[in-house]
This record gives C-alpha cells, sequence and structure tokens, in this order.
C-alpha cells in the first residue's frame, strides 16, 4: 500500500516552531495536503505528541509518536516509535542526562504544552533546543531498545547534521535508514561520502510552520494504514521514495 508522508514536523512545543502548529492545525493542514501518515519530532520531548495522536483519531490519517533527540555531538536524530509509551521511556532517559537550563521565550520562542484541543496546558520552562546529553550512538542503541527506528536527520544540512559535526558518516552506524533535506542532493553527497550508498532515505519538511508541512510528493511502500505497518517499512527501509 503507498502512502504519503511527512516524518518531521515540529508542534508549538519546539521553541523554534510557529505558535500555530497545534495538533488540530497540523492534523488538518496535512489533511489538506494529502498526507496519509505524519510524525510529531520535537526538539528533545514527546510530550505533544498524545494530543495530536488524539487530535487525529477518526480522521483518515496516522501519527507516529517521535522526537527529534540532540546527540552530545549536538547531531538531530529522528526516532520512531510504534507506541506512546516507548516514546517516553526515551523521554525519561532525556530528562535523566539533559543539561537543566532555562528557556528565554522572549529569545528562543515559547514551548508551549498542547491537549488535544489545542489549549495551552502548560509551557516547558526548561530548554529544548539543546544537547540531550545522550550520545549518537548511545541514542541510537536506546531507540533501538525500544523497538523504535532511529534515523539521523538532515545529514547534508550545514549545521546539526552527521556530515558537519562529525566531518563523516561513520562506517559503524548502526542504522540503516537516512534522512536528507528537501534541498539535498543525495548524488553529489555520495560522490563524496562512498558509504553513504548503503543506506535508504527519506525526506521529509522538517515543518516549523503550517504552510512547511510537505505536499503529496513523497510515498512509503506499507502493508496498511497503520502506524505498526509504517515503522515495519521503516526499519526494512524498502519502498521509499
Amino acid at each position: 500500500m503507498k502512502l504519503s508522508y511527512d516524518l518531521h514536523i515540529h508542534t508549538a512545543l519546539s521553541p523554534c516552531a510557529s505558535d500555530d502548529m497545534t495538533p488540530n492545525n497540523i492534523v488538518n493542514m496535512s489533511l489538506l495536503k494529502g498526507l496519509d501518515v505524519i510524525a510529531i519530532t520535537d526538539h528533545n520531548s514527546v510530550e505533544n505528541c498524545a494530543a495530536t495522536i488524539k487530535a487525529a483519531e477518526n480522521k483518515d490519517i496516522i501519527v507516529i509518536p517521535g522526537m527529534e533527540l540532540q546527540t552530545a555531538e549536538d547531531v538531530h536524530l529522528l526516532c520512531f516509535f510504534e507506541k506512546i509509551e516507548q516514546a517516553f521511556e526515551l523521554q525519561e532517559m532525556v530528562n535523566e542526562k539533559i543539561l537543566k537550563m532555562d528557556n528565554n521565550p522572549s529569545v528562543l520562542g515559547n514551548q508551549y504544552l498542547l491537549n488535544h484541543e489545542d489549549e495551552i496546558i502548560g509551557e516547558k520552562k526548561e530548554m529544548l533546543l539543546i544537547s540531550s546529553g545522550l550520545s549518537l550512538n548511545d541514542a541510537i542503541s536506546k531507540v533501538k531498545s525500544l523497538d523504535g527506528v532511529p534515523v539521523p536527520a538532515h545529514i547534508d544540512r550545514g549545521h546539526n547534521s552527521l556530515i558537519v559535526n562529525l566531518g563523516f558518516v561513520p562506517e559503524n552506524l548502526n542504522v540503516n535508514l537516512l534522512e536528507i533535506s528537501q534541498q539535498g542532493n543525495l548524488e553529489q553527497l555520495m560522490k563524496v561520502y562512498k558509504n553513504l550508498r548503503q543506506y535508504h532515505y527519506i525526506t521529509n519538511s522538517d515543518a516549523h510552520y503550517l504552510g512547511n508541512i510537505s505536499e503529496r510528493i513523497r510515498f512509503i511502500e506499507a502493508e496498511n494504514k497503520t502506524v505498526k505497518a509504517v515503522i515495519k517499512a521503516l526499519k526494512q527501509g524498502g519502498g521509499l521514495h
């Protein structure tokens, strides 16, 4: 079954995202764009995932709980899970490791916690745009131990990426899927980094604003339209185009 996807979307919990990125706004815009499956990937937090999943109930779209984790190397790692409980286990580890610093909304932006009716139910006081304290290898291992899918984010980007922050793509990277940005030139990258040819790829919007959410232009082959089937397809790395 061919499903259109956008697996990198931020809510108003991410300080760099618009306050309009509420659960219902995201779900409804994704439906207008013709998407079948989306993932919520706030910086170092999964705390708006459950509200977005609930906002999508009885609608023709599925929501994957996720996180964009910032490693000790300042590499961004997308983390996808079948179940919200798995995502919160990763959250617990991040909460233990992350450096506790207060967010400054006037400089970095608001960090709103929302319910499924788009009501603000709190504000995250601790800064989310900061290293989680987990190394890249430890983060990948933790996600996989929770039966999730770790995906290094926007590897071609000029910051918070494998290539820029590490200077190379590690040979022993324990993943089979990488994300390349919408503007990325994968063939050019492969000429320089030969080991990139062994991976599968996804491309997402990395939406921080409603208008940035992807159109119906990228697809994944899954057995059916369920979170379980999409997670299985991502683990296998096949059927992505």
